[in-house]
C-alpha cells in the first residue's frame, strides 16, 4: 500500500468503526464492505452506511478483481431477508443498498431471496428506500423480472469494465449479457432507475471507456459510477494504473454530457458509495 500514489491514501480510522457495526448487526449478516475489502469502510461505517450481501458469503465465480471468496456456496438461509431487516432496523438505516455473490447454482440464482429481502426490509422499516445490485443472472428475463416486480427504488448492475478485459479478468461473465440485462431492466419497467458502474486501471484504454459509456448510455441506465480498481491482495489482478483524478472528472464530464441524470466519478468511487445521497 505504501506504492499508492498520494490521492488514494485513506486516513479514515476504521477498526473501532467496523467493531461497533458488526456488533450491531451480528454474525448472520454479511457485508460487501468487509467481504470485498472496500478502501471506504471506515468511512461509511461511521456513517452507519452498509452495502448487505445476502445468499452468504461464496461466490460461484471467482472473478480475478474481487476479494468475496469463490467456491462451492452453502444452500441459502431462509432467515437471511429477515436478519437483513432486523440488522437495517437497527442501524435506522433510510436507505438500504443489498447486493449478493453470484450464485450460479441456484434455480433462480437467488431471484427470488432479493424479492424476498426487499419485501422483509420495508415490512420492518417503513419507509426505507432500497437499492439492489444484482448479478447478471445468466441473462434470464425471467429471474430479472421477479426482482423488478418487487420494485426497488434503484436496480443496480455493474458492467466492472471494458468488454476486452473480461476474458482474462471475468472469464466466467459476459459483458453482452451484462449490457442486455440493463436494456431489459427498462424494458421490463420503463420507470425504473437502473444504474450500473465499472473500474479504472486495468489496462483500458481511453477510446475503450469512451465506448463503454456511450453503450452503457444507449441501455437507458440513468446513474453512473466509475473508481479506481484497487487490487485487494497479491492473488488478485494487479494494478495497470493508478489513474489521476483529473482523468475521472472528464469521464464524468463526458458522461454527463451523454445524458446520463447523475455521474460519480474518483478513485474512491464505488458502487454503493453515498449511494442514499442521489
Amino acid at each position: 500500500m505504501s506504492n499508492l500514489p498520494p490521492w488514494l491514501i485513506k486516513r479514515t480510522p476504521k477498526s473501532e468503526n467496523i467493531r461497533n457495526i458488526r456488533d450491531l448487526i451480528g454474525d448472520d449478516v454479511h457485508t460487501v464492505c468487509e467481504s470485498a475489502k472496500c478502501p471506504n469502510i471506515g468511512e461509511c461505517y461511521s456513517n452507519k452506511t452498509v452495502t448487505f450481501m445476502i445468499l452468504g458469503d461464496i461466490c460461484t465465480r471467482g472473478c480475478k478483481f474481487c476479494a468475496v471468496k469463490h467456491g462451492i456456496p452453502a444452500q441459502p438461509d431462509p432467515m437471511e431477508p429477515a436478519n437483513l431487516a432486523l440488522a437495517a432496523k437497527k442501524l435506522n438505516l433510510r436507505y438500504a443498498v443489498v447486493t449478493s455473490v453470484t450464485r450460479d447454482d441456484l434455480p433462480d440464482g437467488g431471484a427470488s431471496y432479493f424479492a424476498k429481502t426487499i419485501y422483509e426490509l420495508r415490512k420492518t422499516n417503513y419507509d426505507i428506500k432500497v437499492e439492489v445490485l444484482v448479478p447478471d443472472f445468466k441473462g434470464k428475463e425471467e429471474y430479472l423480472k421477479v426482482v423488478i416486480d418487487a420494485n426497488p427504488d434503484v436496480l443496480n448492475h455493474n458492467i466492472e469494465m471494458v468488454p476486452r478485459l473480461y476474458g482474462s479478468i471475468r472469464p466466467r461473465s459476459n459483458y453482452y449479457t451484462s449490457i442486455n440485462l440493463l436494456k431489459t431492466a427498462k424494458k421490463i419497467d420503463p420507470n425504473a432507475v437502473t444504474k450500473s458502474g465499472f473500474m479504472l486501471g486495468l489496462g483500458e484504454k481511453d477510446e475503450e471507456v469512451t465506448r463503454l459509456i456511450g453503450e452503457l448510455k444507449g441501455t437507458g441506465t440513468d446513474i453512473l459510477t466509475i473508481g479506481q480498481y484497487i487490487a485487494p491482495s497479491q492473488e488478485n489482478a494487479k494494478v495497470v494504473e493508478y489513474v489521476n483524478p483529473e482523468k475521472f472528472d472528464r469521464y464524468r464530464d463526458f458522461a454527463l454530457k451523454m445524458g446520463f441524470k447523475r455521474v460519480l466519478s474518483g478513485p474512491f468511487i464505488r458502487s454503493s458509495y453515498i449511494a442514499g445521497t442521489y
